[in-house]
């Protein structure tokens, strides 16, 4: 989110040519502080789709945890 943008934690999942993410490595590590090749174009696409996912199945999760508690 924001925050994590403006303090340089940022997490950024990344595909392409592994000689291209190797010489842009240094720049994305000044805005976060978790850079990971994810292998050819497109996987880190496909990492950050499957990471948002999870991320909406857990508030999903504890939504219905809390309106069952709140009941």
């Amino acid at each position: 989110g924001v925050g994590a943008a403006r303090a340089g934690n940022l997490t950024f999942m990344v595909g392409g040519v592994e000689q291209e993410f190797n010489a842009a490595k240094e720049l994305l590590t000044c805005m976060g502080s978790n850079v990971v090749y994810c292998g050819e174009v497109g996987t880190g696409q496909a990492a950050k789709i499957c990471n948002n996912m999870l991320l909406g199945i857990s508030m999903l999760g504890t939504a219905e945890t809390m309106n069952l508690g709140i009941r």
